[in-house]
């Protein structure tokens, strides 16, 4: 076993240290929607200590959430504000143990309006993430992900510049970027490994071919913590 493995045990050791059993009852769905009421720009943080998140445009208003959960105690608690021009939506996960033993089901869908410009920071301790995000119009996303996997699909075609940053944990994270959008990318490895696909490095950074010419530019700052980053550029 080398070393990296030797320290995503070690990980894995003390997280299971933190383990707790918990009630779970029945399957629970409930949704929020918002309506746009002139909002023209959408600041959204999500925090979910472990379960299933995924993110995409194409909502009919602002946002729609649609969560599914077993532990009546971890039901969402969802806080928005809007106020002329803007729009602040929380999400967050109650309490502080989140990795428990038994059958426990904690998933949340949500769907964001395309033509809001959106800020989107996200904060997941453990689970699985998929962010389809490349119809939306962002102006920045900000990711620190803890134990789990990420895929985050930013293929689409903006009309301005943004920035992603991204803190990987321990797991993988899979970053899909326009092809015809300029891709400048930084990052880091920590203890894991970053991949590139269709970039090119240029000294402490990687581009893409459609870098140099484009209008439009797409900064990512990544950092690897254990386990894997990869940006592919198709």
């Amino acid at each position: 076993m080398d070393s990296r493995c030797l320290v995503v045990a070690a990980g894995a050791l003390c997280l299971s240290s933190c383990v707790i059993q918990v009630n779970t009852g029945p399957t629970r769905h409930e949704f929020r929607e918002f309506d746009r009421d002139g909002v023209e720009r959408l600041r959204v943080e999500l925090r979910m200590g472990a379960g299933e998140l995924k993110v995409r445009g194409g909502a009919e208003k602002l946002a729609r959430a649609d969560f599914t959960y077993n532990v009546d105690a971890w039901k969402p608690e969802v806080r928005y504000h809007g106020a002329t021009g803007s729009g602040d939506l929380i999400i967050e996960q109650p309490g502080k143990n989140h990795s428990s033993i038994g059958d426990t089901t904690y998933r949340w869908d949500l769907q964001l309006a395309n033509g809001v410009p959106v800020d989107l920071i996200a904060n997941f301790g453990a689970g699985e993430s998929q962010m389809d995000l490349g119809s939306l119009d962002l102006r920045r996303v900000e990711v620190e992900m803890g134990v789990g996997e990420l895929r985050m699909d930013l293929r689409g075609k903006p009309k301005h510049d943004y920035d992603v940053r991204i803190r990987g944990g321990v797991g993988q994270a899979t970053i899909h970027l326009p092809r015809d959008v300029g891709v400048y990318a930084s990052g880091r490895g920590g203890i894991g490994e970053i991949h590139t696909e269709g970039l090119r490095r240029q000294g402490d950074h990687w581009v893409n071919d459609a870098y140099d010419n484009a209008k439009v530019r797409i900064h990512v700052d990544v950092e690897g913590g254990i386990g894997e980053i990869t940006l592919i550029s198709d």
